[in-house]
């Protein structure tokens, strides 16, 4: 009888859970639920979309299941291991002056840490918490990630010293150093306003399980989104992944890690081992979806104007900073036209400058990845968005070379699924 594995994506949005044979890889089921909008939820429901996705899964008998997580999130618990508040998420940005304050403390920290803080970062949303909500501050004891949080969830535990997460999502908090595989306790202290012993979780490494369910299911140690995708992809060294979904990221495999003072290039951890360098915009298929909606018509629609229109969108141009934007690093910065005249704002230029607003970013970002040493020589194309035919003709002519556009499927699930198969085969390499 085949062995059952559980990949788990716990985004932005929402959960989506698939099954997978062990060994072939086969699909045999998957399963969806919406999260809630917004910068900051409760994390309670994110476990109630999980367990409702799982309780529909439940005839089949899964051997081991691993969760792919957003990364960056606060998820701050008291002594009793109780939510304190809502989760800061990646996207809430109140936690910029935060950052800024944070690399004026330590101003080594992207050598300690590998990236310099921007508002989306763990150890920004931290100060914020210590510098605008003091009693929630004081009340503290541990601090986990979303993916970390869920983990320790299907554990079914009530000790905090049972947390424990992978080096690729603690690489997103801005207090741990991925090439020693430890927290930095000082910075995180400096982040608190506080010396005293808080609980982070513990470090598991990619191929080992880090805990078990309440039914005993082994968990795997699970990771960050981005590095899960390129784990579902077979993603390796010399690979460059744009991904375009609620944010837009492009990142690289690599053999070694980066430090960029810019703060531009974050120096993420892999889910192997590797390196996984990312920049990230915040703003990608929703610009899409907010303009679609606003002239009234599908994407699909929305594609087929963007493609009647001419290369440059006859000199419109859309700056897509929506929600203020991460690299560049404009955390107040908001969405704009320019270029406008009686001629060129027509439907069609406008659904083509918003894409090309939207890939201009990714290039820029991909750009600022390369500054740092970082080669490739494939491109890979995935996300929601990057089906479309208008997403995939306008990438290719920005970025000049040919796109790879693999099946569209759930990478970060199935890198999570294929990390519980890795841990359940015993193998020091993924399978």
């Amino acid at each position: 009888m085949p062995k059952i594995v559980a990949g788990v994506d716990s985004s932005t949005q929402s959960v989506k859970v698939v099954l997978r044979d062990a060994d072939s890889g086969e699909l045999i089921a998957s399963t969806s639920r919406p999260h809630p909008d917004g910068t900051e939820v409760n994390p309670l429901e994110w476990k109630r979309a999980l367990d409702s996705a799982l309780d529909e899964l439940s005839s089949h008998e899964i051997s081991a299941i691993a969760i792919g997580g957003q990364q960056h999130g606060m998820v701050a618990l008291d002594s009793e291991g109780k939510v304190i508040r809502n989760a800061l998420l990646w996207n809430d940005t109140r936690s910029d002056k935060a950052a800024d304050a944070l690399n004026a403390e330590i101003p080594d920290i992207h050598q300690r840490t590998g990236s310099k803080l921007v508002a989306s970062f763990t150890a920004s949303k931290v100060r914020w918490l210590a510098d605008n909500e003091k009693s929630n501050a004081e009340k503290v004891s541990a601090i986990a990630l979303p993916h970390d949080w869920l983990s320790w969830q299907l554990t079914g535990a009530s000790s905090l010293a049972t947390l424990f997460t992978d080096r690729s999502d603690a690489s997103g908090t801005g207090y741990f150093d991925s090439v020693k595989n430890e927290y930095c306790r000082d910075i995180f202290a400096t982040a608190l306003r506080s010396e005293r012993e808080v609980v982070l979780p513990t470090i598991t490494a990619p191929h080992l399980f880090g805990g078990e369910t309440s039914q005993g299911i082994p968990i795997a140690a699970g990771a960050g989104d981005n590095a899960g995708a390129a784990l579902g992809l077979s993603a390796g060294v010399g690979d460059l992944v744009i991904s375009l979904g609620t944010s837009g990221t492009a990142f690289a495999v690599s053999s070694t890690p980066t430090h960029d003072p810019s703060g531009e290039v974050a120096g993420f951890a892999d889910a192997t081992g590797n390196f996984l360098p990312l920049a990230c915009t915040l703003n990608a298929a929703k610009v899409f979806d907010t303009l679609a909606k606003t002239l009234g018509i599908s994407f699909e629609e929305f594609s087929s104007l963007a493609l009647s229109a001419p290369l440059g969108a006859e000199g419109l141009r859309v700056i897509a900073h929506f929600d203020g934007e991460r690299t560049p690093n404009r955390p107040q910065a908001r969405g704009s036209f320019a270029g406008i005249t009686h001629s060129n704002f027509t439907r069609a230029n406008i659904a083509r400058a918003a894409i090309e607003g939207v890939i201009a970013g990714m290039v820029y970002a991909t750009q600022a990845v390369e500054k740092l040493g970082v080669s490739y020589s494939r491109v890979l194309l995935i996300g929601g968005a990057a089906k479309n035919p208008a997403v995939q003709e306008i990438a290719a002519e920005f970025f000049g070379k040919t796109i790879q556009i693999p099946p569209a499927d759930e990478y970060v699930a199935n890198g999570a699924a294929k990390q519980a198969a890795w841990a359940l085969s015993g193998m020091s390499s993924p399978p």
